[in-house]
Order: structure tokens, then sequence, then C-alpha cells
């Protein structure tokens, strides 16, 4: 069993401690549960932001940048970036951290990789648990990297309390496409590398795309922010942002309502989760293995082997 001391160590922000939680969590264990379980009742009051958009775009220079800012301010800073699964080893590349190095030894920083272990999103569950870790163990901010984007990375938008994405000029002729999914998820625009050719362009489809989406009285307007994330030039005018996107959330009593639905989709997740891996046991693999040339022969339907396994997991439950 986890012992308490670790958990201790986690509240007083003991980096190794927050790295071993970090790893107990990748690897799936019964210790990982426990351990979120018990750190669950000091989390709450990190403001979680999430950075999306194309690979290129600059996120990790706008992430290196914006920790900055913040650690002028005394805050500390907690930092994920979710990285492509390795194809040869399953975990995360360390791209990011190298890049970020600089702020990586800083006291009040912690910065750890992931990877997406094929989630759609490109978020993996394993992330927002991790950062349930940084929130208990006193980080003012916690950062969400992702990988780069398509229409089904929108689940950063689950776990970020302020979402933002970052485009740059040469994502103009992509941006009508991206207005059916990713567009939705932002609560501000950063055009990064602003001062390319294009920038006029990009800005415009945005602005013209923003202005087609319908809102209400007192709905929050997404903005865009120009920034050249490599000289420093805009960073002030997207922290300023962050803080009064996180001001309207919680003068509107919006930020606890987003956590709330947050929480309820996760809750979902994590049954969802506990579901699959009970109903998938080695006897029921081998069920379903047995009962696949009955359906290649076309003497049952995949509907009807479903419900049998469905029925048979219903049956061990009850008893």
């Amino acid at each position: 069993m986890l012992n308490s001391e670790l958990i201790e160590k986690i509240f007083s922000s003991d980096k190794r401690a927050i790295s071993r939680a970090i790893t107990l969590i990748e690897s799936n264990s019964d210790d990982s549960t426990f351990l979120l379980k018990e750190i669950h009742k000091q989390t709450g009051k990190a403001y979680r932001i999430g950075i999306t958009g194309p690979p290129g775009a600059g996120k990790s220079t706008l992430t290196n940048q914006l920790t900055k800012y913040f650690l002028k301010e005394n805050k500390s800073v907690g930092i994920i970036a979710v990285d492509p699964t390795s194809p040869f080893t399953g975990g995360a590349l360390l791209g990011d951290r190298v890049r970020m190095n600089e702020i990586g030894i800083h006291p009040n920083v912690f910065i750890r990789s992931m990877a997406t272990r094929g989630s759609l999103g490109g978020l993996s569950k394993k992330t927002v648990d991790a950062s349930d870790v940084l929130d208990a163990a006193g980080f003012d901010f916690i950062i969400f990297e992702t990988v780069g984007v398509g229409q089904s990375e929108l689940d950063i938008a689950n776990a970020a309390d302020t979402t933002i994405v970052v485009l740059v000029p040469e994502s103009g002729d992509s941006i009508q496409a991206m207005k059916a999914g990713l567009m939705e998820i932002a609560d501000f625009f950063i055009l990064n590398k602003s001062d390319r050719p294009g920038s006029d362009s990009a800005i415009m489809a945005l602005r013209t795309i923003l202005m087609m989406k319908d809102h209400k009285e007192d709905d929050w307007l997404p903005t865009i922010i120009k920034a050249i994330a490599s000289e420093n030039i805009g960073i002030d005018d997207i922290a300023n942002e962050i803080y009064k996107h996180k001001t309207y959330l919680e003068q509107n009593d919006k930020l606890n309502l987003k956590r709330e639905e947050h929480f309820r989709i996760r809750i979902k997740e994590i049954v969802e989760d506990i579901i699959r891996r009970e109903l998938w046991l080695d006897e029921r693999i081998a069920g379903l293995n047995g009962s696949l040339k009955k359906v290649i022969d076309r003497k049952k339907s995949p509907y009807e082997i479903a419900e049998k396994l469905v029925e048979d997991f219903k049956t061990k439950i009850k008893v």
C-alpha cells in the first residue's frame, strides 16, 4: 500500500515525490487510484491553462515565455507537455522538456512530458490525473501543452479553465476547415509569428468566423492576440487575457460550473474505464475469439455476440 509519507511530500511540493506520483499514475497501478483519492481534498486551487494548436505554431516557446512571466509575479507553474506516444517505447518524447530546459531548473517550476497513449483528443486521461498531483502540490498555474491539433482534439477544453488556440499566419487557409471543431473550444486565440506574411489575412479569417458565432449578452467573446513568442512580444497581453478570462469566470459564477462539467465528463470516463477493464477479462476475450467463426459464417450477428457478452458480464456482477 502507498505510504502516507509520499502524500505528505506531495503536499509540501517535493519534486521527487511529485515525479514518483506521476510515474505511479502512468503505470495505472492500484496505488495510483489510492493516491488520487487521498490528494483530491487538496486540489482545486490551481488555475489550469490549455495551450493547443498545429505543430510548429510555437506552443513550447509560448509556454516557456508565459511561465517566465508568471515566475516574475512569484507564481509557481506546473507544465505537462503532452507528446505523441513513441512508436518504440510507448513513452513520451522529450523534445519539449529539452526546449524548456532554462525554466525547468527553477524551484517554482515542474515540467513533465506525458504520452497521449492513443487518445484521439490528444490529451491522455492520465494527464488530467497528473495535473491533480500538481494541483495538490500547490502550484498556482498548471499548463497543458498538447500535441498538434485535429478535429478530434477537443478534450483539452474538458481539462482546462482557459483554453488557448495558437495559430500562425500560414494557418489562414485551413481556418475554415477548423471552425467546426477546434475553433469552438478557444477562449482566445494567439496568432504567433505574426511578423510573417499572411498575418492580416489570417486574423481577418478568424474574425469572420467569430462574428458568425451565436452568443448571448453575457457570453465571453474570444479575442485574437498577435505575438512573436521567440522575441517575447505579446506575452504580457496573453497573460493579461488569461487573468481577464479567469476574472470573468469567477465574477459570473461560471468557473465552478465549468469545473463541475469537467468532473461529470471525467467521472463518466473513469466508470467506462473500470467497466472496460472488468468486462474484458481473459475468459471473456476467449469467448469473443471463440465466437468469431460463427459471425464470419453468418450464423450469428455481431450484435448477438455483443449482447451475450454483456449479459454474461451482468450475471457475474449480480453474483
